[in-house]
């Protein structure tokens, strides 16, 4: 295996550190809103001797303050949620983390019987099992990109199974005609699969790519989507079955800053989405 580092990884690559480093510190707060005990065995040697390559110097070039902080947890913790929910309903379904970066979600949310697949970039998936463990029986690594044809046929066909499609903070990285491109693809191969991601408003990229200018991360995002209802247009059956915002229930981490929660549910600068992407064949 090559040594593949962080310093070879570089850009969007990179930026996987971000919710690792915060999912570490959240783990040690006695207040903890998700735990992975992974993430901080990761962080903790990557910050003693910057262990393969984890170097959290960049990382800590972003100015994270208690609100950005609380909100990013949130994000993840919405997102296990999301999958739990699926789960429930769909408790053989097959679950595929695009853009999984080094998280544990299949720990946090396995229920038994899913069949999962952590996808990500060749470098990424390369270094995640050098420092997090092989695939298992139902816990598969896909080391490609998601734009890509070829994986779509490794995860198979429907055959009477259900699909979810988790993105977290991915798309953002993404053009529109990329993401708009790989929704098609996936309502083509997987009709009436379900798709989670979180989607930020232009204006919020925009401030997202000036919070970071003095960091290497500067300028990588991308794509802003002004309203859910733009992806209903993209494809026939495209059908939002919900959203989420910060402020939508109360969450005590946030009780001081709940002066904000008006603009949150007006402008609704960052979401979750969830949505059916077409009809299951019968």
């Amino acid at each position: 295996m090559s040594e593949t580092t962080l310093a070879s990884l570089g850009g969007v690559s990179e930026t996987l550190l971000l919710p690792l480093y915060n999912r570490a510190m959240e783990s040690l707060r006695p207040d903890a809103l998700i735990k992975d005990e992974k993430a901080v065995a990761l962080v903790t040697q990557g910050l003693a001797d910057g262990t393969a390559g984890l170097n959290f110097a960049h990382i800590k070039q972003i100015r994270m303050n208690e609100l950005l902080n609380t909100m990013r947890t949130m994000l993840t913790r919405a997102m296990d949620g999301y999958a739990r929910d699926f789960l429930n309903r769909h408790p053989a379904a097959v679950v595929v983390h695009i853009g999984c970066g080094f998280d544990t979600r299949f720990e946090r949310v396995d229920n038994g019987a899913v069949e999962w697949y952590d996808l990500d970039l060749p470098e990424v998936i390369e270094l995640r099992r050098k420092l997090i463990g092989d695939e298992g029986k139902r816990h598969h690594l896909l080391g490609c990109s998601v734009l890509e044809d070829a994986w779509l046929e490794t995860v198979g066909t429907p055959r009477q199974r259900h699909f979810l499609f988790l993105a977290e903070t991915v798309f953002v990285y993404f053009t529109q005609v990329q993401v708009k491109a790989l929704a098609l693809q996936l309502c083509k191969h997987f009709p009436g699969a379900e798709l989670v991601f979180d989607g930020w408003k232009p204006f919020e990229i925009r401030l997202g790519n000036r919070y970071l200018s003095h960091t290497p991360f500067a300028g990588l995002m991308r794509w802003g989507l002004r309203h859910a209802q733009e992806l209903e247009s993209w494809g026939i059956g495209f059908r939002l079955l919900d959203e989420w915002g910060f402020f939508d229930r109360p969450e005590p981490r946030l009780a001081r800053f709940r002066w904000m929660a008006p603009l949150f549910r007006w402008f609704k600068p960052i979401c979750i989405f969830h949505f059916r992407l077409g009809e299951a064949a019968r």
